[in-house]
């Protein structure tokens, strides 16, 4: 039985992945803002240190704001940087040095099509989710050639309480109804619709899976299309 952690897995994404590890029989702990400040040096530590040897680490804890540039403050730039970004760095070097010992170990990072391209009015968000992709090659590049994988996964829009929020300042800003504001946001990307997060938890498990050993420091975009590799 593996032990898997998944941060932010109390709700959307992260529930759906912790659901999807535990029908296959995982030992799985979800670290919610109550259980953990992935932000917190000492606090990851210790959460980790008390939880001992991780077979599958998920960054999945994330935070989103839409704002022009030169409307986006510092403080919300920190913040974005701080849990998509640091929270991802410090769960993963809490978890590395045990896989690297055992030589068996998978991480997967929930980062965005918008770690993948740029997008208006999310200059703090993308570039908090670039770095996440960053941080997935750069530690792939680490541990190619050992049983430990780090792999992304790039998601456009998914049904969750963050899509809501955005679409309902769509609605707010436009003046459309929450459906009409809903289908703009869905046609921003080749698929349609808004993905569910079941389907992005299906990639997740996938990147986890004994199988994919050969799968490192690869970012599957889950859009239809859109953003070609």
């Amino acid at each position: 039985m593996r032990l898997v952690v998944v941060t932010g897995g109390t709700r959307g994404i992260g529930a759906a992945v912790a659901r999807r590890f535990t029908d296959l029989g995982d030992r799985v702990v979800v670290l919610g803002r109550a259980d953990c400040d992935i932000t917190d040096e000492a606090a990851v530590a210790e959460v980790f240190d008390r939880l001992g040897e991780v077979d599958v680490l998920v960054n999945n804890a994330g935070v989103s704001s839409s704002a022009p540039l030169a409307k986006t403050s510092l403080a919300d730039w920190h913040t974005q940087f701080d849990v998509n970004a640091t929270g991802a760095f410090l769960c993963t070097r809490a978890v590395l040095p045990g896989m690297l010992a055992r030589d068996h170990g998978r991480i997967v990072t929930v980062a965005s099509t918008a770690g993948r391209t740029g997008q208006r009015y999310t200059a703090a968000y993308s570039a908090s989710k670039h770095a996440a992709v960053g941080l997935t090659r750069a530690v792939a590049a680490e541990v190619t050639g050992t049983g430990v994988t780090a792999n992304a996964v790039c998601p456009t829009f998914v049904r969750t309480d963050m899509t809501t929020a955005t679409i309902n300042r769509v609605a707010e800003t436009t003046g459309r109804s929450t459906e009409d504001s809903e289908r703009v946001i869905a046609r921003m990307s080749p698929l349609g619709r808004l993905l569910e997060p079941d389907e992005v938890a299906f990639a997740v498990v996938f990147l986890a899976a004994r199988e994919a050993a050969a799968v490192n420091g690869q970012t599957i975009v889950l859009d239809g299309g859109g953003v070609q590799a």
